[in-house]
């Protein structure tokens, strides 16, 4: 009976990674620590349905642009104040919308995850987790499928992409070969390690595997000079960068990859590019002392899945009420913390998926609420 608590309550600290109780910030090496106060921070709601996870503007500047857990994809109109639907990504729209619980039949409607435009053609680049890699014009409406159907191994989580401006080749995840977004908790308690990191090229149509067997992988960013990925395992709290310049890797890396950031303050979620240079990586959860005994005894989360407990709905009603999501912007050579955003009091985020930077202002987005934030630097 001992044993059985013992392998509940870790196991929850591990999903929930409820507050670190040790007094001890992340360690940085620099500029500033940016703490959320009113009024400097703005919540925008999103109309019908909740969980902005990622923000791309268009060609033009204008957006930004975010998906829902509805599977709508919603433009903001800033001269308006106000979101307009913009795609969706499935014509099977029977159902999706209104009030209810979406995470139901998100399998169905859609979860659009990362987001990316194609600057050249207009084109808008969808990791949507159920229906794969889509696309859809300057225009909106639906989204179509870009891979072909007969891959070796089908797409079952895909998450996050960018794109290479010059080439227009499409760099992506897919987070899980298990399970599916409606059970990622059981992809973090398991230690599944069937994620991958990918490549579309759209002038071949080939797609290539580069990276596998990883922990949950999550946000991709690409270099600024287009010579390195950084790719996120969110389940090993680190970032991985791999180089696509082969002249550029280094004694440390293997097969063409090494470690760029690693013992991150909480579960990496989504990685951007910050104009002002690094990384900006949003941290769905801090980590607290028995997070860290838990990931460090990776048979407690086996055992608990085994357990008859629906571990998606308690995750679910206990990050409402303890939120303690952050985000680090990193440095672009080594990774180094440079700058921590972390709401307070009543500023402070169930979680928070992602950082987007754009003319001196933070868009913040997270899975779990129904509004974007705005924090203007």
């Amino acid at each position: 009976m001992m044993k059985l608590l013992l392998v509940v309550a870790t196991s929850v600290a591990l999903i929930f990674s409820v507050t670190d109780l040790s007094g001890e910030g992340p360690k940085h090496g620099g500029e500033s620590m940016l703490t959320v106060q009113i009024p400097d921070f703005r919540l925008i709601p999103t109309t019908g349905a909740l969980g902005p996870e990622s923000f791309v503007f268009d060609f033009f500047g204008d957006g930004p642009y975010t998906g829902l857990s509805d599977g709508r994809i919603v433009k903001w109109l800033a001269n308006e104040s106000r979101w307009i639907d913009f795609a969706v990504t499935t014509s099977a729209r029977e159902g999706c919308e209104g009030p209810h619980e979406h995470q139901r039949t998100e399998h169905v409607c859609g979860r659009p995850l990362g987001l990316a435009f194609d600057k050249s053609t207009g084109d808008l680049y969808i990791a949507d987790a159920y229906m794969g890699l889509l696309k859809v014009g300057p225009t909106g409406g639906v989204a179509t499928q870009v891979l072909p159907r007969e891959l070796n191994e089908a797409l079952r989580f895909t998450n996050s992409l960018d794109i290479n401006p010059r080439t227009g080749v499409v760099y992506f995840t897919d987070s899980s070969s298990v399970y599916q977004r409606r059970n990622y908790i059981g992809a973090m308690m398991s230690g599944d390690k069937t994620g991958r990191l990918m490549k579309y090229d759209p002038n071949t149509k080939q797609v290539t595997t580069l990276l596998s067997n990883l922990a949950f992988v999550n946000g991709v960013a690409l270099s600024q000079n287009g010579d390195y990925l950084l790719v996120v395992e969110t389940a090993m709290c680190r970032i991985l960068r791999y180089w696509l310049n082969e002249t550029s890797v280094t004694s440390q890396s293997h097969d063409n990859y090494e470690i760029f950031a690693e013992g991150l303050p909480g579960f990496p979620d989504n990685i951007k590019r910050s104009p002002r240079g690094g990384f900006w990586v949003g941290l769905n959860t801090k980590h607290s002392k028995l997070t860290k005994f838990a990931m460090s005894n990776a048979w407690l989360g086996r055992a608990a899945l085994g357990l008859p407990v629906d571990w998606m709905k308690v995750h679910s009603v206990w990050a409402r009420y303890n939120g303690n999501g952050m985000a680090v912007r990193l440095s672009e050579d080594s990774g180094v913390i440079l700058e921590v955003f972390e709401g307070k009091n009543e500023n402070k985020w169930i979680s928070i998926s992602e950082v987007e930077e754009k003319d001196g202002t933070l868009w913040v987005g997270s899975v779990n609420t129904p509004f974007a934030g705005m924090y203007k630097i």
